[in-house]
């Protein structure tokens, strides 16, 4: 198959898809209209650390900003994300942009794919028509499809080529070509999709599932702390069960889980339906981060600490375990909350970048070696620098009758100083 690819947006998506074409397609281009980004990518250096130096010094793919080298390409990959407003109405902004980018280019017979996470009929009804209008081209002229995203973060066991890809096209010549396509990068497999709308839909489902077992796990792990039995022994038991689902509490953020929800129930919304179980889903989950703060004022009060002005210590800002990536962290949540009781805590985070704190939410990242005879310590991310400290040296920046919050039940309570007041979400 002779085609020429072009990936439009270089993050967390765009660039293995685009590493992963380059192998194959002699040619690839890879754009990105952030010119430090592509600076730093053609320096060998990914801001993100999902790719090494050495991959990106091998690659033979053209990184660039330059409308330019996106010219006579004949297979367009969009990758570039799809956020929600402060009011968690999808913001669309970034695919209609990428497609006016797309547009500028496009020629006869090209067919443009896109990967974000959109609602069903996005590609379709939105996308298509910006493609047709920026062009010039009639809408007959060129072809698309979707192919959903499974990029995860930080994650080098389920990579791109690991993950079964779902594909769609606009009719079944597409569909064949845009299969053709990945079928040679993903060595576990394609999944053809019956239309655009289903692989779409597919997508925003998958993390739409997952929040609402992740808010069950939330509002269990609430009532079962008002029942004075940990969370953590319940599921254990639970899970011998062959057919029990592990899902875990914990802080739902990040770019796919805390967001994609909101795309389908927007649509829906404006469908005249109102869904109310992914809506309560989204509730639970957003009120968590200020739930463990206030566990951990009651746990301050309850040890005779005073709560204004306490010495509060948050391990982890980013919104996962080993990924620097901070994008709708609800760690903040837990900070904000603090706030009000008077706590102007402490954060460390090993993997994040402190600029991007200040930046995103105004927070400065401190050294580990100011946390010390803190009144409060709050592990919110476990991430595996923190594990390897050993659970002794991470609790001795906690003073004698301290409090200790474990959000991911990653310590073990029976080695936790009996002077110390602990709790786990």
């Amino acid at each position: 198959m002779n085609e020429k690819i072009a990936i439009i947006g270089l993050g967390y998506v765009g660039l293995p898809v685009a590493l992963a074409f380059a192998r194959k397609y002699p040619g690839t281009v890879g754009f990105d209209v952030h010119k430090e980004k592509v600076a730093e990518l053609n320096r060998a250096y990914d801001r993100n650390h999902e790719v090494s130096a050495d991959v990106l010094k091998a690659t033979t793919m053209k990184i660039t900003a330059d409308l330019e080298d996106l010219k006579g390409c004949s297979f367009f990959v969009v990758a570039v994300p799809t956020p929600v407003d402060k009011n968690n109405v999808p913001d669309l902004t970034p695919v209609v942009r990428a497609s006016e980018t797309v547009g500028k280019v496009l020629s006869k017979g090209a067919v443009v794919v896109y990967e974000s996470t959109v609602y069903p009929g996005v590609t379709e009804d939105i996308c298509g028509p910006i493609l047709a209008k920026t062009s010039g081209l009639a809408r007959t002229d060129f072809r698309l499809g979707y192919s959903p995203e499974r990029i995860n973060p930080g994650d080098h066991e389920h990579t791109l080529e690991r993950i079964v890809k779902v594909v769609s096209g606009e009719d079944d010549e597409t569909l064949q070509r845009v299969a053709a396509a990945y079928g040679s990068i993903v060595d576990a497999g394609i999944h053809r999709a019956q239309s655009i709308k289903v692989a779409e839909a597919a997508k925003v489902i998958e993390n739409t599932q997952r929040d609402i077992n992740i808010a069950l796990m939330n509002e269990l792990a609430i009532i079962f702390d008002k029942m004075g039995i940990r969370t953590i022994d319940v599921l254990s038991a639970a899970g011998t069960k062959w057919n029990f689902l592990k899902f875990r509490p914990g802080l739902v953020g990040g770019h796919c889980i805390g967001v994609d929800p909101y795309y389908l129930t927007t649509k829906a919304q404006e469908l005249g339906y109102q869904p109310e179980v992914i809506l309560a889903g989204r509730r639970i989950n957003n009120t968590m981060g200020a739930y463990v703060a206030q566990r951990v004022v009651k746990m301050l009060i309850n040890a005779d600490i005073p709560v204004k002005g306490a010495r509060v210590g948050v391990l982890g800002l980013t919104f996962k375990e080993d990924c620097n990536d901070i994008r709708n962290s609800k760690v903040p949540d837990i900070l904000t909350e603090l706030e009000q009781f008077g706590i102007k805590a402490l954060i460390h985070d090993p993997v994040a970048n402190p600029a991007e704190a200040v930046h995103e939410y105004g927070v400065k990242l401190s050294p580990l070696d100011e946390f010390r005879a803190l009144d409060g310590l709050i592990l919110a991310v476990s991430h595996k620098a923190y594990l390897e400290m050993g659970q002794q040296q991470l609790l001795s920046s906690v003073r004698d009758g301290g409090v200790v919050a474990d959000v991911k039940s990653a310590l073990d309570p029976s080695k936790v100083d009996r002077r110390m007041r602990f709790w786990s979400l």
